[in-house]
């Protein structure tokens, strides 16, 4: 049956080129934007997911900043205990040659205390941004361990947990108390008493300079972590929300094409009341 007040043609014409247009507008969106999931009307769940992740990926980029800051800082420490370490071995030298008697005992005191005095130095000087691993007290305030933001741990839907690297100071300065433990050199009698003290003192800056290089390793294995890390994040995150360009490149000539065909449906659909006048001619 004709009607000249409903045309189901054109009414199914014209649901088609909705549906086209609304296709077409979803194409295009996915390749202005680059992601196929945009928004969370898109698909709330994948898109709810994707930004848990993506504020745990700016999360690491902090993380990654706060392990440079704490490589750079133990890095520092690190280097100069192993100058110390260096000089002290000079000092032992210094007083085995002492152990002669026909040796200027006062000379050989002398250069140590030039010796001892440049630890102390490299001591007070191995900080940096404020912090001093060979120090009593790391920052001036009492602390005596440096802490490293290390990483972010989530389990489930709960709030992640900051996890950190703590750094102990191997307090140079109390180890390595020249005045109260190494005995000024006078004869071969101090000369031998030295000798034993020097040992110790050797044995406190190697286990305080190992144990800085260790730290440092560490930080540096976590920094190449979390880089990884947060690379495999970002590629989730693109697996989930992405647009595959070349599906969508497809689909968007498709899609212009129905349009076409659509809207060239819906006038041949809108044509067909003016058919009905021949039946009155």
């Amino acid at each position: 049956m004709s009607s000249i007040l409903t045309n189901n043609s054109a009414m199914v014409a014209l649901q088609t080129l909705r549906g086209v247009n609304k296709g077409l507008a979803q194409t295009q969106s996915e390749i202005s934007t680059g992601k196929s999931i945009a928004t969370a009307k898109d698909n709330a769940a994948t898109w709810s997911i994707s930004k848990v992740m993506e504020s745990d990926v700016a999360g690491f980029k902090a993380i990654s900043d706060s392990l440079g800051l704490g490589k750079a800082t133990v890095g520092v420490a690190s280097a100069a205990a192993e100058q110390i370490v260096g000089e002290l071995d000079e000092i032992k030298g210094l007083i085995v040659s002492a152990q002669s008697e026909n040796v200027d005992h006062a000379k050989i005191q002398n250069d140590i205390s030039e010796r001892t005095a440049q630890i102390t130095s490299i001591i007070g000087a191995a900080q940096f941004n404020g912090a001093n691993l060979l120090a009593a007290d790391v920052d001036g305030n009492g602390a005596t361990s440096f802490s490293v933001l290390a990483s972010l741990d989530r389990v489930g839907t709960g709030a992640p947990a900051a996890n950190t690297i703590e750094v102990d100071t191997v307090n140079f300065e109390t180890s390595l108390d020249f005045t109260a433990n190494l005995t000024d050199i006078t004869d071969t009698a101090t000369a031998t008493t030295a000798l034993g003290e020097i040992e110790t003192l050797m044995q406190a800056a190697v286990t305080g300079a190992a144990a800085l290089g260790a730290s440092a390793k560490r930080i540096e294995s976590q920094s190449e972590f979390v880089t990884n890390l947060t690379d495999s994040l970002n590629s989730g995150i693109g697996a989930l929300v992405d647009a595959d360009m070349e599906e969508a490149s497809a689909r968007l000539q498709a899609l212009q094409v129905q349009q076409q065909l659509a809207t060239q449906s819906l006038s041949i659909a809108n044509q067909q009341p003016q058919n009905i006048l021949s039946l009155f001619r």
